[in-house]
């Protein structure tokens, strides 16, 4: 039950952490996301086969913190009103979502536990919330990281000057093996736990 209570909210959180990129672009000026369809929660239109369904059950299988990815939301950064600024603000749009699912997972939770004496009464709905926290806060996390394609990158990318902009974007071809190596070696969750263990806690009322 845990395991599919883990993959729904996963999906869940990256559909809308990739249609909160499409939103935000949408209200800068650019179409693309909306004339393609992709600012909907419809899953069919966002799964990834590896990143969606392939990793996250490795995850699971290993029992590693789970993590994944839904397709990118396509956005023509030309269209937008002003180019380089809002383009930061279109990269950091799916962390910000993430951060506003498990901040408000965190107030119900809150709610549960100052006005229902028993929260086992409440067991099922505690869980789901606690795993929403878990997710989107790895998730942003994760996706703040400063390694081409994440969303990190992004917004460094477009703070550096040209010159160190077009060297630093030529990392993106290995982008997904350094990722890979870093989540093998497991020095990607020393880097990450530290700080979502803080927020988790905190958004849970653990602390």
């Amino acid at each position: 039950m845990k395991y599919v209570i883990s993959v729904v909210v996963l999906l869940f959180s990256i559909i809308v952490h990739e249609v909160a990129h499409g939103f935000v672009a949408y209200k800068r000026g650019d179409s693309t996301a909306k004339l393609l369809g992709r600012l909907t929660l419809n899953p069919i239109y966002h799964i990834d086969i590896f990143g969606s369904i392939i990793l996250p059950a490795i995850l699971i299988l290993t029992g590693a913190p789970v993590f994944g990815w839904a397709k990118p939301v396509p956005v023509n950064m030309y269209n937008l009103k002003n180019p380089k600024r809002d383009m930061i603000f279109v990269s950091l749009a799916g962390v910000t979502a993430n951060f506003l699912l498990a901040l408000v997972a965190g107030v119900i939770m809150f709610v549960i536990r100052t006005f229902f004496a028993d929260v086992s009464i409440m067991a099922s709905i505690y869980l789901i919330l606690q795993y929403v926290i878990v997710i989107n806060i790895v998730l942003m996390i994760f996706n703040l990281i400063p390694i081409p394609p994440l969303d990190g990158s992004r917004v460094v990318f477009f703070l550096l000057p040209r010159d160190l902009a077009q060297k630093y974007a030529k990392i993106e071809r290995y982008g997904f093996w350094i990722i890979l190596i870093l989540l093998m070696t497991n020095i990607l969750w020393k880097i990450i736990a530290p700080i979502a263990n803080f927020l988790i806690k905190l958004l849970s009322g653990a602390m």
